[in-house]
């Protein structure tokens, strides 16, 4: 960082926004005056573009479908010091931008997440399923990697530089959240929250999230990332899982021999070797995959220290 004040950019996703960006540019513009607003349009079919830009926001495009990819793109494309993230659907008050903010630039942390959870979601949030997702991930994520993150999926944070420029992000939609969040948790980065106010979208703003579908993606990449970051307790629950079941058909043909000295179920006693055999395979996969996902955990490391 340079003597000169650090540069903090506002970035704001946008698909079909035209009725909440303007003043969603303005709130923030005020809140944060020394900072860069830009919102990248996601083919939005109203004048969400032209809105922004009478706003006073920088306007760029991005022609891949998906929440994950227009973060992608304003991470690759954007040099700041901070990075304000938040959505164009006027539900996070500018507030509270200025004190997630200075957690990165004075205090060091590397993602500040704004808290939903912990204040007004429940009170304001109309769509009750959306509520009980929101605590299902975060119980399942909190279990498996030990942590007490209060808001997983929220859309307003604030990141460093090396935060930005060093995430990996695969995710094309709106699961990208929790993927930030899963990545700084096994990454070791410093991670803050700050209680903010949430409010319901305006009268005329429409969600674009499909409440099943979308959870049900968001859930599936959890997975697939817990599969990924965790692998030896994966696999390791897979394996106890086929044992059990691989020791409940062996059981009866093992009763069967104590009884008659015979083996009458030759079928059923093929399969709970089988069975057994993929368990102590299971078991080996997720002990390799560990000692390779350790060792990816200390080249990032090593990367990180050299940049």
């Amino acid at each position: 960082m340079t003597n000169s004040s650090p540069k903090i950019a506002v970035l704001i996703p946008c698909y079909n926004e035209a009725s909440t960006i303007a003043k969603v540019v303005s709130d923030f513009r005020s809140a944060l005056p020394e900072a860069t607003v830009y919102v990248y349009d996601n083919n939005s079919t109203d004048h969400t573009s032209m809105e922004a830009s009478k706003a006073g926001a920088v306007v760029c495009n991005e022609y891949r479908q998906g929440k994950g990819n227009v973060v992608r793109s304003m991470f690759h494309d954007i040099q700041a010091d901070c990075y304000l993230m938040v959505d164009g659907d006027d539900t996070y008050p500018a507030i509270e931008a200025r004190q997630l903010c200075d957690k990165v630039l004075n205090e060091g942390y590397d993602m500040v997440i704004g808290d939903r959870l912990s204040s007004t979601y429940f009170k304001e949030n109309k769509r009750p399923f959306h509520g009980v997702g929101n605590l299902m991930v975060r119980y399942l994520i909190n279990r498996f990697f030990q942590s007490n993150v209060r808001d997983i999926m929220t859309g307003y944070r604030a990141f460093s530089r090396l935060f930005v420029k060093n995430i990996p992000i695969l995710s094309k939609s709106f699961e990208i959240e929790t993927e930030m969040t899963l990545h700084a948790l096994d990454k070791n980065y410093r991670i803050a929250e700050v209680p903010i106010t949430y409010r319901d979208r305006p009268i005329g703003s429409l969600s674009k999230l499909s409440t099943f579908k979308d959870g049900m993606e968001v859930i599936a990449m959890m997975f697939r990332l817990f599969r990924d970051y965790k692998p030896f307790l994966f696999f390791s629950i897979i394996s106890v899982v086929v044992l059990l079941i691989a020791i409940a058909l062996f059981i009866p043909v093992f009763i069967d021999y104590l009884h008659t000295g015979l083996v009458l179920r030759f079928p059923t006693l093929i399969v709970s070797c089988f069975m057994m055999l993929l368990a102590m395979l299971l078991f080996v996969c997720g002990l390799i995959l560990e000692v390779i996902a350790n060792k990816n955990k200390q080249l990032y490391e090593l990367l990180l220290h050299r940049q």
